[in-house]
C-alpha cells in the first residue's frame, strides 16, 4: 500500500493522544469525586457495567481515529482486475490420436467445436491466435482481432502423425512473447489427447511460459480405452496423459482439466474464456478507509452511549 498524501499520516498522532487525554479524565474525575457514605448500601441496587463494556467503545474510536487519519493520506492499493485485452493462444493437437471416437463424434471434432466456443466467448477486445501441432506445429496464427481468420484455420484442420507437445507450447510462447514493454497480458490453452511422442520436453517450456508470466491452462481429452485403427489393420491405443497435462498447468500457473465428454469440454472453454487475463492496477482506496471509520465512530458512540451513558 502506498499513499499520496503521506504527510497526512502525522494525524496518527492523535491516536496516542486520545488515550493519554482518556487515562487524564479518569484520574482527574477519581481525585475529584465526592464520597457519600451510603454508596456501599445503594451499591447494590446500581446496575453493573462490565469491563469489556467500558473499553470496547474505546477501542472502536482509536480505531475510527486510526481509519479516518489513514484516508486523509490517499492511500493507494495495488489488486489484480479483469483485462478483458489479451493475448490467447489456442494450441490443438492435430495428431493422429485425435481420430479417435471415444468422444462423439471423434476428438477432433469435440476439440475443433469447443475452440470455436472458446473463441466466441472472448471479449472483442482480444487477441487471438492459434497453434495446430501434430509431429510439429505445423499451421500458425499470430494474435490477431481478425477472429474470422482464426476460425477459419481451426475449421481447415486435419488429423494424422505424432504428437510434439513441447515444440507446440514453444511456438505459441514465441507468439506472445517480445511484443514490448506495452505486451498485453497472455495466456495460452492446449488441448491434447495424450502424451508427447516427439519434439522438446514440454515442461521447461512450461517453467518459461511461468517466468513471462503466461499461463498455460490444459485440457486433457480423451477415455483410458481409447484406441484407433492403423494402416494395414490393427488397432493402437490412445489414452490420454492427464499427469503431464496437469504439470505443465502447475508449472506454468495455469489451471489443467481432464474431460472426456464434448459438452464438457466446451463449458470449460467457456469458462477460460472469461478469465484468461487480469493485470495490477494501482487505485486510490480512500473512500473505504472513510467510510471505515464513520461506521467505527458510530459504533463507538453507539456503544458508549448505551454502556455508560456517555460517549467514550
Amino acid at each position: 500500500m502506498s499513499f499520496a498524501a503521506p504527510a497526512f499520516l502525522a494525524a496518527l498522532a492523535l491516536v496516542p493522544l486520545a488515550l493519554l487525554a482518556q487515562a487524564a479524565l479518569r484520574r482527574r474525575a477519581r481525585r475529584y469525586a465526592v464520597r457519600f457514605p451510603g454508596v456501599p448500601t445503594l451499591a447494590p441496587l446500581l446496575p453493573r457495567v462490565s469491563p469489556w463494556r467500558r473499553r470496547v467503545p474505546l477501542a472502536l474510536f482509536l480505531a475510527a481515529l486510526t481509519a479516518l487519519a489513514l484516508a486523509l493520506a490517499r492511500p493507494h492499493a495495488t489488486v489484480a482486475v479483469p483485462r478483458q485485452e489479451a493475448a490467447v493462444v489456442l494450441v490443438n493437437d492435430v495428431s493422429r490420436s485425435m481420430l479417435a471416437t471415444d468422444v462423439d463424434p471423434s476428438r477432433m471434432e469435440a476439440a475443433r467445436d469447443a475452440a470455436l466456443r472458446f473463441l466466441a466467448q472472448l471479449p472483442k477486445e482480444a487477441l487471438a491466435g492459434a497453434v495446430a501441432f501434430s509431429e510439429e506445429p505445423h499451421t500458425i496464427e499470430p494474435p490477431t482481432d481478425d477472429r474470422a481468420q482464426v476460425e477459419a484455420m481451426i475449421e481447415g484442420l486435419s488429423a494424422d502423425g505424432g504428437t510434439a507437445t513441447g515444440d507446440a507450447l514453444a511456438a505459441a510462447l514465441a507468439l506472445v512473447d517480445g511484443r514490448g514493454e506495452e505486451r498485453l497480458p497472455a495466456a495460452i490453452v492446449m488441448l491434447s489427447d495424450g502424451k508427447a511422442t516427439t519434439g522438446r520436453d514440454p515442461l521447461p517450456v512450461a517453467r518459461a511460459a511461468r517466468r513471462l508470466h503466461v499461463p498455460i491452462h490444459t485440457v486433457a481429452l480423451g477415455t483410458e480405452g481409447a484406441v484407433i485403427e492403423i494402416p494395414g489393420g490393427g488397432l493402437l491405443p490412445v489414452p490420454p496423459d492427464p499427469e503431464t497435462m496437469r504439470r505443465i498447468a502447475e508449472l506454468s500457473g495455469g489451471r489443467s482439466f481432464e474431460v472426456d465428454d464434448a459438452d464438457e469440454l466446451g463449458s470449460i472453454y467457456e469458462q477460460l474464456g472469461s478469465r484468461v487475463a487480469t493485470k495490477k492496477e494501482r487505485r486510490e482506496v480512500t473512500s473505504a478507509f472513510a467510510a471505515g471509520g464513520v461506521v467505527l465512530l458510530l459504533a463507538s458512540a453507539a456503544l458508549g452511549l448505551r454502556a455508560t451513558a456517555r460517549l467514550p
